[in-house]
């Protein structure tokens, strides 16, 4: 699996090139689930598959059962618990409880569908589709732009998913954090941008698997467009760089902004950053210093604790208090 790609941008390139695959989501959790309603594994055959239901508990018998989908074309809604022989046999004897619906999807009938999926994907869209539990018939939204979270339900015979964009990390400055913070969006399966002019720093040596944008930040930012579902990591240390970034970054719906720097050069750049016409509460949204404290004195620890402090304010959980 390609690092940073996500199951079903895995399934819609396997099905435009011909082949049929079936997806398993993760419908309803009960307990000690080890993975969250939404979590998907796309099946390609006995051997091949993509994602995870479970973090490798039930997943065996899940592909067995994908495979007899793919065979048949008849979706299934398959139950594992505690209380059953199949979850000590099939490895989920942790007190939880997960169900699964496993459906197939077929180039011959499912190709335009998934070419909509990847094209709401690519422009950072939601999007949603709704499958007839018994039947296996399908239609589809692609307009779903209030939308702001994913979703995985079934309710009156009907499997509905919804899928957002993918969670994105806009690194400004191409400094030696941002090597191992890069890395460690993408081991985590999200997205990441580099942003930086220098090309003595932004280039393919020192970033060899990045994205990146080597112009000033003005111009990355409105190239790339700051989102509900984008981060920003101030990480540059130079005004010239950092602080446009921050001007158009505490104008945008992200929800994360950071900057690196002590708490005296926070304050110079609050004066600065004031003086050229940022409100008091625009600049509070600023999270300096990055990352969350964890003692972090390397490069390495400080991208970790940025990489902490993002997935928190990704989860949408209260921020852990700074030491003094």
């Amino acid at each position: 699996m390609t690092v940073g790609t996500s199951p079903i941008e895995i399934a819609c390139g396997h099905v435009a090139a011909g082949q049929t695959v079936a997806i398993a989501t993760v419908v309803d959790t009960w307990g000690s689930a080890p993975v969250p309603v939404g979590g998907q594994l796309v099946v390609l055959n006995e051997t091949t598959f993509f994602g995870s239901v479970s973090g490798g508990c039930v997943e065996n018998d899940v592909i067995l059962q994908a495979m007899d989908v793919i065979e048949s074309g008849r979706p299934q809604l398959l139950d594992y618990g505690i209380e059953d022989d199949t979850a000590w046999s099939v490895g989920l004897p942790c007190g939880g409880r997960i169900q699964v619906f496993v459906e197939r999807f077929s180039p011959l009938s499912d190709a335009d569908l998934l070419a909509s999926m990847q094209l709401a994907i690519s422009n950072r869209m939601p999007f949603c589709w709704k499958t007839n539990v018994e039947t296996g018939n399908r239609t589809h939204d692609g307009s779903l732009d209030s939308v702001v979270s994913s979703s995985s339900t079934i309710d009156s015979g009907v499997f509905e998913h919804t899928v957002q964009p993918p969670p994105r990390l806009v690194i400004v400055g191409a400094v030696h954090v941002a090597q191992v913070l890069n890395d460690l969006v993408a081991a985590t399966g999200f997205d990441a941008v580099i942003v930086d002019p220098r090309e003595a720093y932004a280039n393919d040596a020192r970033f060899s698997n990045a994205q990146l944008i080597r112009e000033w930040p003005i111009e990355a930012l409105e190239q790339i467009g700051l989102d509900h579902f984008t981060a920003i990591a101030a990480l540059a240390h130079v005004p010239d760089i950092d602080d446009p970034a921050l001007k158009a970054a505490v104008q945008s719906p992200a929800f994360y902004i950071g900057a690196l720097g002590s708490t005296r050069n926070h304050a110079k750049r609050r004066e600065r950053l004031l003086a050229a016409g940022m409100s008091p509460e625009q600049f509070a949204r600023i999270r300096c210093p990055i990352g969350l404290d964890i003692g972090a004195v390397n490069p390495a620890e400080i991208a970790l604790s940025v990489m902490a402090e993002f997935v928190l304010a990704l989860r949408g959980q209260k921020r852990v208090a700074k030491a003094a």
